[in-house]
């Protein structure tokens, strides 16, 4: 090797981590993150700076300026939709809500951008097996059109069954489509697209991944909802994917445990208007003005619902203040449910504070999960939320997937979105609120459920940890921002 070869690349990588660091300054991004990325740059030559490079938030701020444009396209059509929509006329007033969270109900208005819908019905599924029962036979009995959405969507048994039910409604004349996440659909053989289209299926995914300079920095915002809409009239949504792994089928982590909605009712059409939003902006083709898609919803039950679609795009951060504000307007309980436990600081104090002031915290995640790096993320905030008062259980009976809070067993929210910075500020996710003191009673069994399989832990487990499991939690929880 020739004597000015290495001394050649180390000065290459300091011009670039230089650069690197500049524009992470100009970011203005959260201290803690910031350093993280500089720590990374630091310590990763090369791969530091090119990684920020790949997903950094040059290139969120570049897709989320090209979202925003193609929703201003589309934002007449839907305005219109709305306007003419049973759903227009089913918003509840301020009396229909309980006077302690009518602020928050007016936040989750003003950064979802979407008002709560009365008289829906809501069934609430913890199997998968009957998940995947409910919306098999929701597609079956299509009449006018099927619409899914999904961050992962397997080409296995499961996957198959899915696109065949789909592939013989298109051939019915039933409009299907189909958005997958281009990243979380990765490797999606090629020959089940072929047949789907073939049979009539349209099939698009989000922000694909590619060699070309456009694809190539795609990688970070991802789709990372799980919607059905059906006939404009049946909405799917919640945690559970497309997969046999979903179903219990595949033992690494156990049987996965999700939590999903069959909603029927007005609210249907704002989940149909995030599938119109988001075609459009993977496709470019406007569906706004098929009137077929936004039909009279009438009453179908008792429940209120607020759909709330989070993202980049949208108001920067308004999932993360939805579940700060839900926590700082608990009088009693709240239970919270998650897969992926990586806190900001913001959220560990609310966690804490909430407690301290005698509310029961609980908080439940899988002791086993398909990230181990997010687990000991997780488990080195523990710590300072049991000094608190916090309890903090580990499901251990296979991986929980659920997504779910529950303030005072009087509302609740059930959605896609992780207690992580990447739900918070990255993905895009879709959260349902109910405003229904029946359904959080029963989201609230489900979790005493759970506590029969999990694991409390305490002081003591924590005074238990040796020596190079505290460094690895230790090192977890700095490269937190960055999960």
């Amino acid at each position: 090797m020739p004597e000015w070869f290495w001394p050649t690349i180390t000065g290459l990588n300091y011009l670039l981590a230089t650069g690197v660091i500049l524009a992470l300054l100009r970011r203005r991004k959260q201290p803690a993150a910031t350093l993280a990325w500089i720590l990374a740059i630091y310590l990763m030559p090369f791969i530091g700076s090119i990684t920020y490079v790949l997903i950094g938030d040059t290139r969120i701020e570049r897709q989320v300026r090209r979202r925003r444009q193609r929703r201003g396209v589309i934002a007449p059509g839907l305005a219109r939709q709305s306007e003419t929509g049973e759903s227009a006329l089913a918003t509840p007033g301020a009396d229909a809500f309980d006077p302690r969270i009518r602020d928050l109900v007016t936040l989750a208005t003003r950064v979802g951008e979407q008002p709560p819908a009365d008289g829906n019905d809501v069934t609430l599924f913890r199997d998968a097996e009957r998940t995947f029962l409910a919306l098999s036979l929701a597609i079956e009995a299509a009449e006018s059109h099927v619409h899914l959405e999904y961050y992962i969507f397997k080409a296995d048994d499961t996957g198959r069954a899915v696109a065949q039910l789909l592939e013989a409604k298109a051939r019915q004349g039933v409009a299907c489509r189909m958005l997958l996440d281009a990243v979380g659909c990765w490797g999606m053989p090629g020959d089940m697209i072929r047949r789907l289209r073939h049979a009539g299926v349209e099939v698009a995914f989000f922000l694909p991944i590619g060699l070309s300079a456009k694809k190539l920095f795609r990688i970070n915002c991802r789709n990372h909802r799980k919607l059905v809409v059906i006939d404009g009239r049946v909405v799917f949504t919640g945690s559970q994917n497309i997969g046999d792994e979903y179903l219990g089928r595949k033992r690494r982590l156990g049987p996965w445990r999700d939590t999903h909605m069959r909603i029927v009712g007005p609210v249907a059409s704002q989940a149909q208007e995030v599938f119109v939003e988001d075609w459009h902006f993977a496709t470019g083709r406007d569906l706004s003005d098929d009137e077929t898609l936004f039909p009279n919803n009438a009453r179908a039950g008792d429940s209120i619902v607020q759909l709330v679609a989070s993202g980049p795009d949208r108001f920067r951060g308004a999932l993360h203040m939805l579940l700060l504000a839900a926590v700082s307007a608990a009088r009693r309980t709240v239970l919270i449910i998650t897969p992926y436990f990586v806190p900001d600081m913001a959220m560990i104090l609310a966690l804490a504070t909430a407690a301290m002031r005698g509310v029961r915290v609980r908080l439940m995640v899988p002791a086993r999960s398909d990230s181990r790096v997010v687990v000991w993320a997780g488990r080195s905030y523990y710590a300072d939320l049991i000094q608190s008062g916090v309890e903090i259980y580990e499901y251990e009976d296979g991986m929980l997937h659920s997504k779910v809070v529950v303030i005072d067993e009087q509302w609740s929210l059930v959605g896609s979105a992780n207690m992580d910075i990447r739900s918070f500020n990255i993905n895009f996710e879709l959260t349902g609120l109910l405003y229904d003191e029946g359904l959080s009673r029963k989201l609230a069994a489900d979790f005493a459920n759970l506590l029969t399989r999990a694991r409390r832990i305490t002081s003591d487990n924590i005074a238990d940890r040796g020596f190079g499991e505290s460094i690895v939690l230790g090192m977890a929880r700095l490269a937190s921002p960055l999960l």
